[in-house]
């Protein structure tokens, strides 16, 4: 199950996987208003949007079909990160992570990376960002839906670089 970089013309896919994923995880957290914010934000035209802006999308399909995709802005910030629930427990957001952060990593890509990253992790996916090593920077916050600011330090790589994230969420 090879990850490859994804394009506009996966969009479609990209906004199917994530409005069930949302609905089936996220969104039962929120008001009717803010789902609909929420999907209206995140769909289709949004998402070409964040092509044109330089996100950079990598997928990983399962016969044919789209089983997740990740989303990085500004090398730094994981944006989406969706597996279908089919295809839950098998490693899949993990190897996302791994593919988009080594590719944000990559010195080639213009100067020299921080190697932090930050992500608003959703309830759902709260365990999943821990046992990366992404820690708390502010309790949960409640906007149009509910999430969990994080922060990950890979330079150093240390626990010390990862616990200082708590009190310098900078």
């Amino acid at each position: 199950m090879p990850i490859r970089a994804l394009t506009p013309d996966d969009i479609p896919a990209c906004a199917a996987l994530l409005r069930g994923a949302a609905q089936a995880f996220i969104l039962h957290e929120s008001t009717p208003e803010g789902s609909a914010a929420f999907l209206a934000g995140q769909g289709e035209e949004a998402m070409r949007g964040f092509f044109a802006n330089g996100y950079v999308y990598h997928g990983l399909e399962v016969d044919g079909v789209l089983a997740g995709f990740i989303a990085v802005r500004e090398r730094s910030h994981v944006y989406s990160l969706y597996v279908d629930s089919r295809y839950h427990r098998r490693g899949i957001a993990r190897r996302l992570w791994e593919t988009a952060r080594d590719a944000a990593l990559d010195p080639a890509l213009g100067p020299a990376h921080p190697g932090a990253f930050t992500v608003n992790a959703s309830n759902h996916a709260l365990p999943f960002y821990a046992a990366l090593g992404f820690v708390p920077t502010a309790p949960t916050q409640e906007g149009i839906v509910r999430y969990n600011p994080m922060r990950l330090v890979v330079s150093g790589g240390g626990v010390a670089d990862r616990d200082r994230a708590l009190v310098d969420p900078a």
